[in-house]
C-alpha cells in the first residue's frame, strides 16, 4: 500500500475505506471485508454511530493492530475541552483499541478551539497519533492553526476530480497538513461514472472511471477514503496503483475541476441542520 508521511512523521496509507452512512448493522461486514481486500485505513465518526462496527471488525480479524490505520472525529456534541475529552475515551472503548491512529475535528462549529485542546493532550498523552480537522476552509483553518501547538497532520475536505481543491491545498502547504478527500468519487453525481474523459484514459489502462478518478487524487498526494457496501465495487476501487497516468491524462483530468463543492460549509443553514444533527439522526434515540 502507497503510503504519505504526515507532518509528525507517521505513514499513513494514501487510500482507505470510509463508513460514511455504512449502518451499525452492516459496518462490522463491511469493514471486515474492506480490511479483506487489503484496506488498512479505515475511516469513521463519532456522528457515524459505527465505531462499535469498526471495532468488531478490528478485533475479530487476524491482522495486528499496528498494521492499521484507525481514524474518527469528534462530533459538535462532544465540542468543548471536558466533553471531547470524554468522547475521546468513549470512542477508543467503542472502536475496542488503545489508540487512535488520526483524530480530527468533525465540524468548524461548537467550541472547536476545546476540542482541539483535548485532542493535543489526548496526542501528547498517546491516545491518537495524529490530529487534524474536517471541512474547515480558508480563514477557519488558519486561524486555529496558527494559535494551536501541534499544527493539523490532515485537513479532510470534500475533494474529487470535478473539485480539485487547489486554494486550499495552497493554504495547508505551508503547515505540512496533508489534504484527505471525503467523496472522492463525487458521490456519483457530476456523471463521474460516464465522464467521457475519464473513460477515454481508462479505457488505454482498462481502469474504469473510478479508478482512474481515484489514482489521479492519490497521485497527487489527496488521501482517499472511497465507501462501498460490496466487495466487489471495495476491490476495484483498491486496484489503482498497477498503472500509471502519463502527463497527458494529469493535464486532462486537472481540465475537469470546476472549483464548485456540493456542501457549503458557509451556508447557516447547513449549520443549523449540522447543530441538530444528533436530534434527528442518533440511531439510540
Amino acid at each position: 500500500m502507497k503510503t504519505i508521511t504526515l507532518n509528525n512523521g507517521i505513514e499513513m496509507p494514501v487510500l482507505g475505506y470510509g463508513v460514511f452512512h455504512v449502518s451499525p448493522e452492516e459496518c462490522e461486514r463491511c469493514v471486515a471485508d474492506a480490511i479483506h481486500t487489503g484496506y488498512r485505513l479505515i475511516d469513521t465518526a463519532q456522528a457515524y454511530y459505527n465505531e462499535e462496527g469498526v471495532g468488531n471488525a478490528i478485533v475479530r480479524l487476524d491482522v495486528p493492530r499496528e498494521e492499521l490505520f484507525i481514524t474518527t472525529k469528534v462530533w459538535i456534541s462532544n465540542a468543548g475541552e471536558e466533553k471531547a475529552a470524554r468522547s475521546i475515551d468513549e470512542s477508543l472503548r467503542k472502536l475496542r483499541t488503545d489508540y487512535i491512529d488520526l483524530l480530527l475535528v468533525h465540524q468548524p462549529f461548537g467550541d472547536y478551539y476545546g476540542t482541539y485542546r483535548a485532542m493535543q493532550k489526548a496526542y501528547r498523552e498517546g491516545k491518537v497519533r495524529a490530529i487534524g480537522l474536517s471541512n474547515f476552509y480558508g480563514a477557519r483553518f488558519v486561524d486555529l492553526t496558527e494559535n494551536m501547538e501541534v499544527k493539523p497532520a490532515v485537513l479532510q475536505v470534500e475533494a474529487h476530480v470535478f473539485a480539485q481543491q487547489t486554494v486550499m491545498r495552497e493554504t495547508i502547504a505551508p503547515y505540512g497538513t496533508r489534504l484527505m478527500a471525503w467523496g472522492p468519487l463525487a458521490q456519483g453525481a457530476d456523471n463521474l461514472f460516464k465522464d467521457e474523459t475519464l473513460r477515454g484514459i481508462g479505457a488505454k489502462y482498462g481502469k474504469s472511471n473510478a479508478q482512474v478518478a481515484l489514482k489521479f487524487l492519490t497521485d497527487e498526494g489527496i488521501i482517499a477514503i472511497p465507501k462501498s457496501m460490496h466487495k466487489e465495487r471495495m476491490k476495484e476501487n483498491f486496484e489503482i496503483f498497477d498503472f500509471e497516468l502519463t502527463e497527458e491524462d494529469r493535464r486532462a483530468i486537472h481540465r475537469l475541476d470546476t472549483g464548485k463543492l456540493k456542501v457549503d460549509h458557509n451556508d447557516p443553514v447547513l449549520a443549523k441542520f449540522l447543530l441538530d444533527y444528533d436530534k434527528n439522526f442518533n440511531p439510540s434515540n
